[in-house]
């Protein structure tokens, strides 16, 4: 049988998953779809499609949707399914998890990776985090947990963009974009946004495609090829004190300057990689900071192989793969991006130069 495909959607309150939710709960799109839905939800989806005295756990919608909340943990509920699907008594063809507004989406992208059985029926595909326009600036000052949604996300959806200024929503994209220059982002109308642009995106899929903005690629490195200073610092100088307090460094227009604690950084070289020396610094990099590591991923030239290595990780799960051969002609170079709270970026940088050849 083939994989599952499972997708994780998170964001904040109000910032429109309770709606995207409904569509795919009620919408005739023609996918059968089973929504696993967490129970301490703020704003329940129940009340307003499902019967809510219900006993079942797991309620079969009118277009073919399944919805089923969970009361235990995510393992049995996701292995619940994938044994109902076995059977033949569930038909579905993929999987959404809601997580909470307050929810760190790590763990439970963890889940797919360390429990065998889940892994056995279920890909990842990828994390998607909504984020609502009006109020996003307030939540990523105040709140950590919105800055990890978005350090952890594959694709980033910006709801209510309507109801703030062009200015406002431009800084807004732009200091998501230090945060994580590996999601592309999209402001779509409460939710309205079509569902082959929400599944199937693969952010999970060790490939050798690293999507990184190539601006900010230009713009991290043009002092030399290491970005030996944190992007986010030289782009915008000057520092914020008070979570909620931001001010305009004139240099920048009018983006406001936001230190946050969850920061991208991205290493370049084109010099070979030692493969024990980088296993070596990466697995004592992650047992110290995995934590703190939200998502990590390259594309690397290492010595001994013809073709790419790719691998990824997230917080101290790491994965690797051989990819395509180097085309003739084309230039070896590794690239890797690290999104976390407060990582070391001298150590890192440091440690990954000293794993070259």
């Amino acid at each position: 049988m083939s994989l599952i495909p499972a997708t994780i959607l998170t964001g904040f309150l109000g910032s429109g998953k309770t709606t995207l939710l409904k569509r795919v709960l009620a919408e005739a799109h023609g996918q059968k779809i089973a929504v696993i839905e967490n129970e301490f939800g703020e704003e329940n989806i129940d009340s307003d499609i499902l019967v809510s005295d219900t006993n079942e756990q797991i309620i079969q919608m009118s277009n073919g949707c399944i919805c089923c909340t969970i009361r235990e943990d995510l393992r049995a509920t996701l292995r619940d399914l994938a044994e109902k699907k076995r059977k033949g008594e569930l038909d579905f063809e993929r999987v959404v998890i809601e997580t909470t507004g307050l929810a760190d989406p790590g763990p439970v992208a963890q889940t797919f990776f360390m429990d065998d059985e889940v892994a056995e029926s279920y890909l990842l595909d990828s994390i998607l985090t909504l984020v609502d326009a009006k109020h996003a600036g307030q939540q990523l000052n105040d709140r950590q947990e919105a800055r990890r949604q978005v350090g952890f996300a594959d694709q980033i959806f910006i709801s209510k963009s309507d109801l703030v200024s062009a200015d406002d929503l431009d800084a807004l994209m732009h200091r998501l974009k230090h945060m994580n220059p590996r999601a592309p982002q999209r402001a779509v109308h409460f939710g309205e946004v079509a569902l082959s642009e929400v599944f199937d995106l693969r952010g999970f899929n060790l490939n050798a495609k690293l999507d990184i903005d190539p601006d900010f690629l230009t713009d991290a490195d043009h002092d030399h090829s290491h970005d030996h200073h944190d992007h986010a610092e030289h782009a915008h100088g000057a520092h914020c004190d008070h979570p909620s307090h931001a001010h305009d460094d004139h240099g920048h227009g009018h983006h406001h300057h936001h230190d946050d604690d969850v920061k991208s950084f991205v290493f370049k070289s084109d010099r070979a990689f030692d493969p024990a020396k980088l296993e070596d610094f990466l697995g004592a990099i992650v047992n110290v900071y995995g934590p703190r590591m939200l998502r990590y991923k390259g594309v690397l030239h290492m010595t001994g192989t013809e073709r790419k290595v790719i691998f990824q990780g997230v917080h101290q799960l790491m994965g690797s793969d051989l990819g395509p051969a180097w085309a003739e002609g084309e230039v070896r170079t590794s690239k890797m991006v690290f999104i976390g709270i407060d990582l070391p970026k001298d150590i890192l940088l440091q440690g990954l130069e000293q794993s070259l050849v």
